[in-house]
């Protein structure tokens, strides 16, 4: 589950980008706003988490661009502004949650959550599909009411196709779901890890559109 963190405090940056990373999230971070939309028009990514305070450009100028450009993917605010108007600009303007400076790891967490679910259909603690359960909170996998151990990669690559299911996704997209703009680690082992999940849960749950990526259908 890949997430584009927009954020210039250098040590929360790379606080979230750790933490988040600790459960679950492949985040990519940009420490200004004008490269927010050239990485939303050549990447994939579940939902932004976005600083209104930045150097270059506001951010809620940043969510105007966003919304504007027609991407639809959550928006969650992290501002020190805690004034009702800032709040209201935030929520009018196109973003989906606001979270005021300092906040708690768990909260945060949660809030993503719930925005991750929503985008996905579910207003529940799990995502369901078919006899399929995928648990955010826990990073648990349930098939036919019997747990799946996953490894973290397994994880990743089920959650990511059952929060977009409906969509084909690309190997390529399935592989920056995994590690991001991190060059410094390779995976190019994509098949391996829908092989290996497909042993865990059947080979019907996971379609492979050939020469175009994989999808679960809702």
């Amino acid at each position: 589950m890949r997430i584009l963190l927009v954020e210039d405090d250098f040590m929360l940056g790379e606080s979230m980008v750790a933490s988040l990373g600790r459960h679950g999230y492949t985040v990519d971070w940009l420490r200004q706003g004008m490269g927010v939309e050239v990485a939303l028009n050549t990447e994939e990514f579940l939902a932004i988490i976005l600083d209104l305070t930045l150097p270059d450009i506001d951010g809620l100028q940043v969510l105007k661009k966003v919304r504007n450009a027609g991407h639809k993917l959550p928006v969650l605010i992290l501002t020190a502004r805690d004034g009702i108007n800032d709040r209201v600009k935030g929520l009018d303007g196109g973003a989906d949650d606001y979270l005021v400076k300092p906040f708690a790891l768990e909260e945060l967490l949660a809030r993503l959550r719930a925005l991750v679910r929503r985008m996905a259909g579910s207003v529940d603690e799990c995502i369901e599909i078919g006899e399929l359960s995928i648990s955010l909170n826990a990073n648990e996998v349930q098939y036919r009411n019997q747990p799946i151990k996953t490894t973290k990669n397994e994880f990743k690559i089920l959650a990511t196709l059952a929060t977009q299911a409906g969509r084909v996704l690309s190997k390529d997209k399935l592989q920056q779901c995994l590690h991001g703009w991190d060059e410094s680690t390779s995976d190019n082992a994509i098949e391996v890890h829908i092989h290996n999940l497909r042993k865990k849960i059947g080979n019907d749950l996971i379609k492979n559109i050939r020469g175009v990526g994989y999808i679960i259908e809702r």
